[in-house]
């Protein structure tokens, strides 16, 4: 594995790469690679001739107050992880190497962002926009491999990729999860033990509306109620940040659930804020198909 720091050198690498006729499958990380990282790896690996990964704390989407300072990093074990999944190149960029200057131009995201951790991040999702823009334009991948655990940002980069035309596949990767539910992020090492407890609650509730919307109900406004209900009892130090049920990718309010929609839901915890989801495809609903939940 070439471990890569030089935005020029990184896209030297890979115009040798694709005139080679190399597919090229990218992973673009934050570090601190747990489970679910290393499922993308492993599968971009699978599909593609050589694969990238990045691992860049992206400063632009940590709004005012957020964790960017304490957001944990662990380059070194980062790296021996990717080695081990057979990542063929990583780059590690410094703030100074995407950012060596005022920008001239902002990215906007206008749709999908108006919900769900976008609502209270303002600015998030643009700054999500902005990174994942520049790392296509470094990395020129064929694929591009994304965890369903913050559909929202899924959403936000398929719409990304669909607007501006870029010549990439987004390969949406089902949630990799504890033997208890809890979807593996990053920020599951900062929660306190009862902390820890507590957030086991969020899978049970979106499991809990999914089994609503198996026995039928489809008013969206009753699922929400039912799911906060049940969340809220299981939490003393967690507070709801939000639990919505919207249509997906779109991410729009109905009435009535119906095709594909996603229900989600957040949590903040003293030590750390957790999300999580559903993906709920109407007349595919099936117990022994847990991907997303």
């Amino acid at each position: 594995m070439k471990v890569i720091t030089s935005i020029q050198e990184m896209q030297q690498s890979m115009r040798e790469q694709i005139k080679n006729g190399k597919s090229i499958g990218y992973v673009p990380t934050m570090g601190c690679l747990h489970e679910g990282h290393l499922s993308l790896a492993r599968r971009a690996v699978k599909e593609n001739d050589v694969t990238v990964m990045s691992v860049f704390v992206n400063p632009l989407q940590f709004g005012p107050g957020e964790d960017y300072e304490s957001y944990p990093r662990s380059f070194e074990n980062d790296q021996q992880e990717a080695e081990r999944a057979g990542i063929d190149f990583l780059f590690v960029p410094t703030n100074a190497e995407m950012y060596p200057r005022e920008s001239s131009f902002l990215l906007k995201a206008v749709k999908r962002t108006d919900v769900l951790c976008g609502k209270s991040r303002p600015g998030h999702f643009d700054g999500v926009a902005t990174v994942v823009t520049k790392l296509f334009h470094i990395v020129m991948p064929d694929r591009v491999y994304f965890g369903l655990k913050d559909a929202q940002q899924v959403a936000v980069v398929d719409g990304l990729i669909n607007d501006f035309n870029f010549p990439i596949e987004l390969v949406a990767c089902p949630t990799i999860r504890e033997l208890d539910g809890l979807a593996k992020s990053s920020r599951n090492v900062k929660l306190t033990s009862s902390e820890r407890r507590e957030a086991s609650h969020l899978s049970k509730s979106l499991r809990f509306g999914r089994s609503l919307l198996q026995a039928g109900e489809r008013n969206s406004a009753k699922l929400r109620t039912e799911i906060t209900n049940l969340l809220q009892a299981g939490l003393s130090k967690g507070e709801i940040d939000y639990v919505d049920v919207l249509t997906y990718p779109e991410l729009a309010h109905v009435e009535r659930a119906a095709g594909r929609m996603i229900v989600a839901l957040a949590v903040r915890f003293p030590s750390a804020r957790l999300i999580d989801n559903m993906i709920w495809q109407e007349g595919e609903i099936d117990d022994a198909n847990d991907d997303e939940c």
